[in-house]
């Protein structure tokens, strides 16, 4: 099992965005993603998403707000759960370049044309939607073939 984070930073409209194209043996090569990574010993999904933002961009964010869990069973070999987070705060400067691909700030209202993998697809309205989830995706190879979610109330 893969304990990860994921990350969506928004700012003016425009959410960062990685193409992944420099990493050797990358599973998500020529997708686009948002930030993020595997876990280290010890950390919290908080402590790894600032961490990871900071190493692929630079950039310090505050306030990480987590919308909700990604499970993907067998994916490439592994399951993964995945910590999702959008970060509208942050300091310091946009690194130059990434050690996992080209950055670039993307209107939102462009996200969905990249290439993506499909189920980001599905839960990207989820996040500007305010949504809370669990959500499963199975994917055999590079082909989705199917999802369940479930969404769950704020307590107040």
């Amino acid at each position: 099992m893969i304990l990860a984070t994921l990350c969506y930073v928004k700012h003016n409209g425009k959410t960062l965005m990685v193409h992944r194209n420099k990493k050797p043996n990358d599973i998500h090569e020529g997708k686009w993603n948002g930030l993020g990574g595997k876990f280290e010993a010890g950390e919290t999904p908080e402590e790894c998403i600032k961490r990871e933002v900071e190493e692929e961009a630079g950039l310090l964010i505050q306030n990480p707000l987590l919308h909700g869990l990604l499970m993907f069973p067998n994916f490439k070999g592994n399951d993964w759960y995945v910590f999702v987070f959008t970060a509208h705060k942050f300091d310091s400067k946009l690194l130059e370049s990434s050690p996992e691909g080209r950055l670039e700030w993307i209107n939102d209202d462009k996200l969905t044309s990249l290439n993506l993998w499909e189920s980001d697809h599905i839960f990207l309205p989820w996040l500007t939607a305010g949504k809370f989830f669990s959500a499963k995706f199975e994917y055999d190879g590079d082909v989705m073939q199917g999802y369940d979610v479930t969404f769950h109330e704020h307590l107040k």
